[in-house]
Order: C-alpha cells, then structure tokens, then sequence
C-alpha cells in the first residue's frame, strides 16, 4: 500500500485563534513545545495519536473536527 501522499490536515491554528490562546499557551496546556505547534499548523507536523487526543479534549472537539485524512490517491 502506497501512503507517500496520504496527508492530515488540520484546524489547530483556527481552534487556537478562536480561543485567543498563542502558540506557547495552547503548546503548555497539550504539553509540547511551541515548535511542534507551530510546524503543526503549517501542516509540516501529523500528530501522534495521543497528542490528536489531547487537542481535541482541550478544545472539547472529536479528533475528527480538528483533523482530516486524506489518502494520496484522492483528488486534492
């Protein structure tokens, strides 16, 4: 099975803005470093698992409201 094209895309900038929370708050509150929001948001980063879930919790969304799979033979 190729995946090399598969993408998440995610909502995490717009959750965190409607929130008024900076980079360095939302990455305190899901404990990572605001690195790893930062390339989150410019969709250079796909989350663990884990971390989806603690997204999701903090904001009180499914992981699917914040992030979508698409695989790399859809149309994009």
């Amino acid at each position: 099975m190729k995946d090399s094209n598969d993408r998440i895309d995610n909502k995490v900038y717009e959750y965190r803005v409607l929130r008024h929370l900076s980079q360095s708050e939302l990455a305190d509150a899901v404990g990572v470093s605001k690195q790893t929001i930062l390339v989150m948001e410019k969709g250079n980063y796909s989350p663990s698992l884990i971390l989806a879930f603690r997204l999701a919790d903090y904001f009180g969304a499914s992981i699917t409201d914040i992030f979508n799979y698409h695989k790399g033979d859809e149309e994009q």
